[in-house]
């Protein structure tokens, strides 16, 4: 029997697993956890941290594997095909995944260390975060940033948002979307600074590059992560950035793959969870005689807060020979810019239209064409036909992060979900990357429960 042997006890690995049970692999599959703990949903963290979903509920279900926990690899031998371990147990394999995930990047500046600075990776951080009381600093202004000053505010904690670059989420939003989302955040309570980098933390604050001094009980570091590649350079796997890895998950060795925030493909390190459950789709297909292939993708980026109205698509095609629709009120409110070819979008920035981002976001997801009356979509007045929940059949996926079918989401109302939060507790529906909330609420309207 061949033996799969996952490096890794995260989402991406635990998805792996998932899959390859499904599509029927009957030989052994054996995961190495460095964490003394279960795998758990690292996505949910801010929820955690705002009170609304408890650290128990992180956890993911139990796989059909030998899952070994506090395991931690330390050497590959390819030549061998076997797996070193800090326990001194050895581990052979046919085929090796690394789903080593990655760590926080934590920039270099003086001071910047200590139990008031904290990152938010696990369950223990957002214990640690919970006992700053105070003023908090979130630094950096990427998606996590964001999110993580929502979490606090929804906590009741004063909270201002640091971000080096002149507008927040850079790499997902453009200029005025970015300028839009830092007033929203403002309007709610969030102090915001752009455009200004941290030069030193110490007494009782944290120093700018500009000398601007911004008194803080603690600081919260969000800004990026870096691929766990340690374990793959010494064995003679090639890596860069990530673990350098095709269409087809494999790495410089065919019969190592790599997936999830340790994997590079086409010079992207994802970061995200919808790449890595595409990345995991792709090798569970390869590993069960599919040629599967991951192309980098549709990326649905939707911030996990109430508060703010925002999303952002894109798609791994070029941007070339694109159309652009761009709506903004007179009031600067709500903006759209849609990049379209061939009547579909490839590129979007949606702040301050809900019903927009739901009808563009099935499309996206669902690779349907836009209507021909755009703007009517946009203002929410025409839903695309074909594109809501109420057309697609019970068997049709409507979260996909955890194999959640319309049908599973029926038959829990009928159970007495009352609400989006029932329904995720009793089905873990919109507790992966999130892009399924609108659908959920659609659902929810449908069937006379309460869509929030």
């Amino acid at each position: 029997m061949r033996h799969v042997l996952v490096v890794g006890n995260g989402p991406a690995a635990h998805r792996l697993v998932e899959r390859l049970r499904e599509r029927g692999f009957a030989g052994w599959i054996t995961v190495l956890g460095a964490e003394p703990r279960p795998a758990y949903n690292r996505a949910l963290l801010g929820s955690v941290l705002d009170g609304t979903v408890r650290a128990a509920e992180l956890e993911l279900p139990e796989l059909n594997a030998d899952v070994r926990l506090g395991v931690e690899a330390t050497r590959i031998d390819r030549r061998m095909r076997r797996v070193h371990t800090s326990s001194g147990t050895e581990f052979s394999y046919d085929e090796l995944v690394l789903a080593t995930g990655a760590r926080p990047s934590t920039p270099d500046v003086p001071g910047l260390r200590g139990r008031a600075v904290t990152t938010l990776r696990g369950p223990l951080d957002c214990a640690r975060v919970a006992r700053l009381r105070s003023h908090v600093v979130v630094l950096g202004g990427g998606v996590l940033g964001v999110e993580t000053a929502c979490s606090l505010l929804r906590r009741g904690v004063r909270t201002t948002l640091v971000h080096a670059r002149p507008w927040l989420m850079e790499r997902h939003l453009d200029a005025v979307a970015g300028r839009l989302l830092a007033e929203r955040l403002e309007a709610l309570g969030v102090r915001t600074v752009l455009g200004r980098a941290a030069a030193g933390f110490g007494d009782g604050g944290l120093v700018l590059d500009d000398g601007t001094h911004v008194s803080t009980g603690g600081v919260i570091v969000c800004t990026g992560i870096r691929p766990n590649i340690e374990l793959a350079e010494p064995g003679g796997v090639a890596a860069r950035r990530g673990i350098l890895v095709d269409d087809r998950m494999r790495t410089s060795d065919p019969h190592v793959h790599a997936i999830g925030d340790c994997a590079e493909h086409d010079g992207v390190t994802a970061g995200r969870l919808g790449p890595a459950w595409d990345q995991a789709e792709a090798l569970a297909g390869q590993l069960t005689g599919t040629d599967a292939r991951y192309g980098g993708g549709a990326s649905i980026v939707r911030l996990r807060t109430r508060h703010i109205d925002l999303a952002a698509l894109n798609t791994a095609m070029p941007s070339d020979n694109t159309d652009v629709i761009t709506l903004t009120d007179g009031d600067g409110a709500r903006y759209a810019r849609l990049a379209v070819r061939d009547d579909r979008v490839v590129e979007a920035n949606i702040v301050g239209l809900p019903r927009a981002i739901s009808n563009l976001t099935q499309l996206h997801r669902r690779d349907l064409p836009l209507p021909r009356e755009r703007f009517h979509l946009l203002l929410g007045e025409t839903p695309p036909s074909g594109a809501g929940p109420t057309e697609v059949p019970g068997n049709a996926l409507v979260c996909r992060c955890n194999n959640v079918t319309r049908q599973t989401l029926l038959q829990a109302c009928r159970r007495g979900a009352r609400d989006v939060d029932s329904l995720a507790r009793m089905t873990r529906v919109t507790t992966g990357c999130g892009a399924c909330v609108d659908d959920v609420r659609r659902i929810c309207a449908q069937e006379g429960v309460a869509p929030t």
